[in-house]
């Protein structure tokens, strides 16, 4: 993985109502792909309860403020399937989760369909993981919402353990197996990158700094990324791991013109101090044409003028 500023966009691989066709969706990714972006983002819900206000609430793991895009009809993909799919339509764009609520699979089989991934996209796949935020999906899987922060561990230990034990064994109060095999096993060095999601404190801190190649803030942390990130590494050095490796990913505001269109130099002007604060990954959401070949021209100009803001030669 490099350590150079990156470039990453979300994709929408959710609808209101259905829309009859994912081809907007095909688009995004080839383009993006085409254009030069990093690596491209989709979210996960397995299902949903009808009580969606629940998402505002913080101290389940919501954000203040927010808002679900979608009613409890929505249509929502799954996002490794997903991401499956646009793995066969790119060649070189990073695939991500942003996030999937990881403990809702079983951990076993988590490991197989993420390191299959990762061999098929020629290792191309990093799992953004974190604990939710809804009971009911926890509930509809037969899972304790109260103990999602353990299953989330617990899961990640299965994942890592079947990735890069030859013969694995494993034992937890929720599960033990010895003299275990699983191939193939991912294409990365030492397994899939697992960036962890969530605000600085004593659980997320500790999963950081035992799983996590990157974090993806959450709450005051990403509204505020500049103190955000000096004091999860601060916290992240006294648990006697090394913060000096950890990607940090943050949101790259867009700067609009008077005219409601991209001012490409404001936005972009920004970098440069996003870079000095520690961040590795920035995210963008650009509105482009839906012609395909504009919509290409509009994103490769956009790499472009990002790679130079971050001093990029590539």
């Amino acid at each position: 993985m490099s350590s150079t500023l990156q470039l990453s966009i979300g994709v929408t691989t959710f609808a209101a109502e259905d829309p009859g066709t994912w081809q907007p969706l095909f688009d995004a990714a080839t383009v993006a792909d085409q254009a030069g972006v990093d690596r491209l983002v989709v979210s996960d819900h397995v299902v949903f309860g009808e009580r969606l206000e629940e998402y505002a609430r913080p101290e389940i793991g919501g954000q203040a403020g927010g808002k679900q895009p979608t009613g409890p009809d929505g249509h929502w993909l799954e996002p490794l399937t997903t991401l499956s799919v646009l793995a066969g339509m790119t060649s070189r764009i990073r695939l991500g989760t942003n996030i999937l609520v990881a403990a809702l699979r079983r951990p076993a089989v988590l490991a197989k369909s993420t390191a299959t991934l990762d061999v098929l996209s020629g290792g191309r796949l990093d799992l953004g993981v974190g604990v939710g935020w809804q009971r009911e999906e926890y509930e509809a899987c037969g899972l304790s919402f109260e103990g999602r922060g353990r299953l989330l561990d617990h899961t990640l230990e299965v994942c890592r353990t079947l990735w890069r034990e030859q013969r694995g064994a494993y034992d937890s109060p929720e599960l033990h197996f010895e003299a275990t095999h699983m191939m193939p096993k991912p294409l990365q060095p030492g397994g899939i990158p697992i960036w962890i999601s969530g605000t600085i404190n004593p659980r997320v801190i500790r999963r950081l700094a035992t799983f996590g190649s990157g974090w993806i803030p959450w709450g005051a942390a990403a509204a505020d990324p500049v103190s955000g990130i000096a004091e999860m590494k601060e916290r992240v050095a006294d648990t006697g791991r090394d913060p000096s490796d950890l990607q940090v990913t943050g949101t790259l505001p867009v700067v609009k013109a008077d005219d409601g269109s991209l001012d490409l130099d404001r936005t972009m002007e920004q970098v440069p101090a996003f870079a000095a604060a520690g961040l590795t990954d920035l995210r963008g959401r650009f509105a482009l044409s839906g012609d395909r070949s504009a919509a290409l021209d509009e994103l490769s100009r956009i790499v472009a003028a990002f790679r130079a803001a971050a001093g990029r030669t590539d």
